[in-house]
């Protein structure tokens, strides 16, 4: 992959977009799933006006998806789905940064090494970058599945998918619903902080709050247990407040009943605006018949992704961790 390939075919995305949204008076992200549609399929769905139409039609002989490389394919869709996200008001309509998305994928490796077959979850996908880049990282023969609720969030996660040839099975649903799916060995997400508003449905969790509405990511984090394999695991991006709050005895008291906690990494001060923003790593396994306490859960605080030689020293730590503790 070179990085003015991933340039040259976001300009063409780009433009598709622009002319689907000026054509159709919506928004960027929706105008965005008719443009990959259109380069998945070498055809616009329903036809634009002539102008439009010659613009789209002679951007898209311009692309010959089967030669791209997949990497080129996810880092130019990303761009265009970061420049939708910006015009968009909705909370969200937020992606995994690509740089912790990796890091994710590298521990979901490490925890994974030894399964021949892996089933992956992310219950909260959105546009299914962190989803597909921790599929990309897996060796083994792995089936994925995602979940959103959001209608155009779901169709980028679904042709970001297609135009990178990866096999997912979404559900487009209320993560709190239950799902026709079989236990996996590892889920993964990216938890949305906030509070459930169906207090009726909340009420079957035993993290429902006491009194009011339920925190939404305390409920996902149960939900993803009900889904996964005793002996599984689960990667949670979580606030750094999250046994901060006022329902955080409960979260504690479910943790200890449910989960083994295998690490918890703090992200770097530089990836997040303010305090407020700030999100760790929750490494944790399901418990069964067969799974211990790891002896020292891995803690640590990781240091900027862009600082190679000291991130180069705490790779080492953990996979030293990893060697004598999984």
């Amino acid at each position: 992959m070179e990085e003015k390939d991933v340039v040259q075919l976001f300009n063409i995305i780009d433009k598709t977009t622009s002319v689907i949204q000026q054509e159709e008076s919506e928004t960027y992200l929706d105008s965005l799933t008719r443009s990959l549609e259109a380069m998945f399929f070498e055809i616009t769905d329903e036809p634009l006006g002539d102008k439009g139409q010659q613009i789209v039609d002679t951007s898209l002989t311009d692309i010959n998806v089967e030669q791209l490389d997949k990497t080129t394919i996810r880092k130019a869709v990303q761009l265009a789905i970061l420049k939708g996200m910006k015009e968009a008001t909705q909370p969200q309509h937020l992606m995994t940064p690509e740089t912790i998305a990796m890091f994710i994928g590298y521990l979901a490796e490490k925890l994974t090494k030894d399964m021949k077959d892996v089933r992956l979850f992310d219950p909260v996908s959105g546009t299914a970058n962190l989803l597909l880049i921790v599929l990309e990282q897996l060796k083994n023969n792995t089936k994925a599945y995602g979940n959103e609720i959001d209608p155009t969030l779901l169709k980028l996660a679904l042709l970001h998918a297609n135009l990178q040839q990866k096999e997912v099975e979404f559900f487009h649903q209320d993560s709190m619903r239950p799902f026709l799916l079989d236990p996996v060995d590892l889920v993964v997400a990216d938890l949305p902080v906030g509070y459930y508003p169906d207090d009726i449905r909340a009420n079957d969790f035993e993290l429902k709050a006491d009194e009011g509405h339920s925190y939404a990511h305390h409920l996902i984090m149960e939900q993803s247990f009900m889904y996964t394999k005793e002996g599984g695991y689960l990667i949670f991006i979580i606030p750094e407040s999250l046994f901060q709050s006022e329902q955080a005895d409960k979260l504690h008291a479910f943790m200890k009943k449910h989960a083994h906690i295998i690490g918890l990494l703090q992200l770097s001060d530089t990836l997040f605006k303010g305090k407020e923003q700030k999100k760790s790593i929750f490494i944790l396994q399901k418990k069964g018949p067969e799974t211990k306490e790891v002896k020292q859960p891995l803690l640590a605080m990781l240091p900027s992704f862009q600082d190679g030689p000291k991130m180069e020293n705490m790779l080492v730590q953990i996979n030293n961790w990893f060697e004598e503790n999984m």
